[in-house]
C-alpha cells in the first residue's frame, strides 16, 4: 500500500507515440523522471532526435528515439522491427501519435478526412496489434502490462473550433476502440484505457488559439473561456494520470476513458458555440 510500490514505473519499458512534442512529451517526461525507460516517435526525425537527446539530458536515463509514420502499416512496422532489435518486452504503450484538419464543413477534403482517420485511429490499432506479443511477454495475472491511447475530450462533446470536421469523429473512434481491445486484451493481462485531455499548450491547440503553432508565445489566457480551471493543463497532470494508468495503481481499471480537462466535460464550458466563428 506504499506510494512508491503502488505507482511506481521504474525499470518499465514505455513507448510513447509522437513523442517529440505536446502532450507526447509531457507524457514521455514523466516516465523518464520516474526511472522508465522510454522510446518516443515522430514523423519528423531530427525533432524526434533532438526531443529524446534533451529528456536524456534533464532527466538522465534512456530516451530513445525511432522516427517513424505511425499512419501507415509500413511505419509501423519499421518502429516495431527497430523497437524489437533493443526489447523483446513492453510494459506500456501510450498511442499519442495523431493529427487535426482543419477547413470549412462545406469544402472539408477528402484527403485531410482520410489523413486524420489514418493517424488517429488506425495508428493505434495497429501499433497495439503489433506490438501485442511484446505486450503478452511482459504480462501476467499479478501484474498486467499497459495500452494508454489518447483520446480527447473533443471526442466526447462537440469542438469549440468548427473548422476540425474530423478530428471529434477520429477521438470518439479511439474511445470506443479502447473499450474494444479492454474487452478483448483483459483475459490476456494488457489491460487497455484512455485519457480525453482538455486544453494542454500544445502546437495543435496553439493553432486553435490564433498563436499559429508558436506555443511559447500563444496568448493562453484565452483557455478562461473554455474551461473552468480558468487556464490550460500542466504537463504534470498529464503526465501525472498517464503515470498511474501504467503503474501497479490501474491493475483494475480496465476499459475506461478518463477526462483530464479541469471540468470541461463535466461541469460544462464557458464558452458560447455561437461566438465562436
Amino acid at each position: 500500500m506504499k506510494i512508491n510500490d503502488l505507482f511506481s514505473v521504474e525499470g518499465k519499458v514505455v513507448i510513447v507515440t509522437g513523442g517529440s512534442r505536446g502532450i507526447g512529451e509531457m507524457i514521455a517526461s514523466g516516465f523518464l523522471a520516474n526511472g522508465a525507460r522510454v522510446y518516443i516517435s515522430s514523423r519528423t526525425a531530427n525533432v524526434c532526435d533532438a526531443t529524446a537527446e534533451r529528456l536524456r539530458t534533464e532527466y538522465g536515463g534512456q530516451c530513445v528515439s525511432i522516427p517513424a509514420d505511425l499512419s501507415t502499416l509500413e511505419g509501423i512496422d519499421g518502429f516495431v522491427a527497430e523497437f524489437s532489435s533493443r526489447e523483446d518486452r513492453l510494459d506500456v504503450l501510450v498511442n499519442n501519435a495523431g493529427m487535426a484538419a482543419g477547413g470549412p464543413l462545406e469544402d472539408f477534403p477528402e484527403e485531410s478526412w482520410d489523413r486524420v482517420m489514418e493517424s488517429n485511429v488506425k495508428g493505434p490499432f495497429f501499433m497495439t496489434q503489433r506490438l501485442l506479443p511484446y505486450l503478452e511477454a511482459a504480462a501476467s495475472d499479478n501484474s498486467p502490462t499497459k495500452v494508454i491511447n489518447i483520446g480527447s475530450v473533443d471526442g466526447v462533446k462537440v469542438s469549440p473550433f468548427p473548422s476540425v470536421s474530423s478530428y471529434g469523429p477520429s477521438k470518439a473512434a479511439v474511445h470506443q476502440m479502447t473499450r474494444m481491445l479492454a474487452a478483448h486484451l483483459n483475459q490476456r493481462n494488457v489491460l487497455v484505457n484512455a485519457i480525453a485531455p482538455g486544453p494542454f499548450p500544445t502546437v495543435m491547440l496553439s493553432r486553435g488559439f490564433g498563436g499559429g503553432g508558436d506555443v511559447e508565445n500563444t496568448d493562453w489566457d484565452k483557455a478562461r473561456e473554455l474551461n473552468p480551471r480558468e487556464r490550460v493543463g500542466l504537463p504534470e497532470e498529464i503526465a501525472g494520470l498517464a503515470i498511474m494508468l501504467g503503474s501497479r495503481a490501474s491493475d483494475y481499471i480496465v476499459g475506461e476513458v478518463i477526462t483530464c480537462d479541469g471540468g470541461y466535460v463535466s461541469a460544462g464550458a464557458r464558452f458560447d458555440l455561437r461566438q465562436s466563428g
